[in-house]
């Protein structure tokens, strides 16, 4: 099954604000450590993957309409 790049890149924007969210949690319950600056890492890729789908999304839509 495809799926298309608008899906997977809102998929990956939502798991960039739940990275986010526990990357808080994490920081407020214990500092910053190891595994603080892992879940900002993986919520910065996720954001990245998902804006650079969307984009994807929105050119495909484009040359479509030419």
């Amino acid at each position: 099954m495809r799926r298309s790049p608008l899906f997977s890149g809102l998929i990956y924007m939502i798991l960039g604000v739940l990275f986010t969210y526990f990357a808080i949690q994490n920081v407020n319950n214990q500092g910053w450590g190891f595994f603080s600056y892992l879940l900002v890492l993986l919520a910065t890729l996720d954001f990245g993957s998902g804006l650079r789908m969307v984009n994807l999304h929105f050119k495909i839509k484009k040359n479509l309409k030419k």
